[in-house]
């Protein structure tokens, strides 16, 4: 079949590269992709915003599959237009997209079918915000309510800084996403990513990894969309992943059918290993970046394949595995980021790093001009390492890091400090 993928970041790369090499696909386009992507899809000028172009477009290349990326156009409802125009999609509609597109939604979710979480309440007055926050005391954290770019969280150490996050928030730095606000308490412990794939009636693990948002070494600085993670993540054993599964991700996905939002697709869920078990931190319905770019490359099966069935409903069928070795994904982002990235240097040396033994690069802010490829965004390449231990994955992808010639942009040296610290 022929299969349309929508978006344009490291994520998507990392998708493409696995679905073209399933033996049920026809032609791979891509929209709008990145030059990266163009070596196995074909790039398109297609408007995920725009469902009827989707459409139209689906109809006339005759794509028998959608695979929806980011999360903008689920939040919005594209797998919904798409359904409607007999299209099958990978991804949730719109009413269970809500499960990232609104926090508020997630934390009475999880008061209905007792998932464990933070205590949490929500406010669209920033004063009856403050007194909250007055009475909760710190370290407490804000969150914009809707979609902002996963920089919509201030874990705030002082009651002044949380007070200033609201002042913010509703002031309009992440539009009308902040208006709602969603103030928590702050959890304690290690941070992992979980994602599970779900069919609407049943969920399977997937896989897990670790991710580093700051964007200063050391966890410092603020929040960015992920600044390298590594895959899989080692507290996430079979007995954690058990019960991560039975406590949070097989309650979500029994409680959305049972309010007749059925989810479909991948579920995310951020999760914080507090001394009281797994707890929820928040759910994304897309898979993660930079995650991504750090699981695939480890999976054993058609990754294709896996997607169909979700939409299908016939996941509990389908056979796949995760090879034993580690990946580690370093994201090289240009200088500005994460406040406004300086655009157009160019980039050199792709195909020397690319040629190492366990390197993968994958691209995300990218353009061409003429020959040169050109940073064009905040988070640009992303360069993974695949090793027998952590400890190789990790110096196999700072060497591909090493030898690409971009002086205009930087990454952070210490990705995985926290898994290999003693070591």
């Amino acid at each position: 079949m022929n299969v349309l993928l929508l978006g344009s970041g490291g994520r998507e790369h990392a998708l493409a590269h696995h679905i073209a090499k399933s033996p049920l696909l026809g032609r791979l386009f891509a929209a709008p992709g990145n030059p990266g992507m163009a070596a196995v899809a074909t790039c398109v000028a297609l408007d995920a915003a725009d469902a009827q172009a989707v459409i139209d477009f689906c109809r006339v290349m005759e794509i028998g599959f959608v695979v929806v990326g980011p999360e903008a156009p689920l939040v919005a409802g594209l797998v919904d237009a798409l359904s409607e125009a007999g299209i099958k999609a990978f991804g949730p509609r719109r009413a269970a997209a809500q499960l990232e597109g609104s926090k508020g939604f997630t934390k009475d979710l999880c008061t209905a079918f007792a998932i464990p979480t933070a205590a949490a309440a929500q406010f669209t007055d920033a004063d009856t915000a403050k007194d909250y926050i007055r009475s909760r005391g710190a370290p407490i954290v804000v969150k914009a309510d809707g979609l902002a770019s996963g920089k919509g969280v201030v874990v705030a150490q002082s009651v002044a800084e949380a007070e200033a996050a609201v002042d913010q928030m509703r002031g309009g730095l992440f539009g009308a996403a902040g208006q709602s606000l969603v103030i928590e308490d702050c959890l304690d412990g290690e941070e992992v990513s979980f994602f599970a794939l779900c069919d609407g009636r049943t969920a399977r693990a997937f896989a897990s990894a670790q991710d580093h948002k700051r964007v200063g070494e050391g966890d410092t600085g603020p929040n960015t969309g992920g600044m390298g993670a590594y895959s899989p993540a080692p507290v996430m054993d079979e007995a954690l992943t058990a019960r991560v599964m039975a406590e949070i991700v097989e309650p979500a996905l029994r409680g959305m059918a049972e309010m007749g939002m059925p989810f479909q697709g991948v579920l995310f869920a951020g999760l914080m290993l507090t001394r009281d078990g797994p707890k929820l931190i928040e759910f994304n319905v897309r898979f993660g970046d930079p995650e991504t770019q750090a699981i695939l490359p480890r999976l054993q099966g058609d990754l294709l394949a896996l997607m169909l069935a979700c939409a299908e409903g016939r996941l509990a069928w389908e056979r796949f595995s995760f090879s034993a070795q580690h990946a580690l994904t370093v994201v090289l982002a240009a200088e500005g980021y994460p406040g406004t990235p300086k655009k157009g240097s160019e980039i050199r040396g792709l195909d020397k790093a690319a040629a190492l033994p366990g390197v993968i690069i994958t691209q995300a802010g990218t353009k061409r001009d003429g020959t040169r490829l050109l940073a064009d965004g905040g988070r640009v390449l992303n360069v993974t390492g695949l090793g027998a231990s952590l400890a190789e994955a990790r110096a196999r992808a700072y060497a591909g890091v090493d030898a690409i010639d971009w002086p205009g942009g930087f990454c952070r040296r210490d990705i995985g400090w926290r898994a290999l610290k003693g070591t």
